[in-house]
């Protein structure tokens, strides 16, 4: 996978993440919906660490400025890949 294409998957898991947090908020007892968020939010975490070890940080508060903090300054942010 690309950082493009990694990048278009990462926002449709957020688009999902916010929808299922909506709804939940008007429907707190929907199991269903609790189920849904909890596995879009594991993997949109696992999508994003993913992305930060392959193609460096997303934000300033990422694992991957550990990992590799040079990536931080020297690489393009992600919106300059697109």
């Amino acid at each position: 996978m690309h950082a493009k294409d990694a990048l278009d998957t990462i926002r449709i898991y957020q688009f999902s993440a916010i929808e299922l947090n909506l709804y939940l908020d008007n429907f707190p007892d929907d199991k269903n919906a609790k189920d849904d968020y909890d596995k879009v939010s594991c993997k949109l975490n696992d999508l994003i660490n993913q992305y930060e070890k392959d193609y460096g940080p997303l934000t300033n508060l990422g694992s991957a400025h550990v990992e590799n903090p040079r990536a931080w300054v020297e690489q393009p942010w992600p919106w300059e890949n697109c």
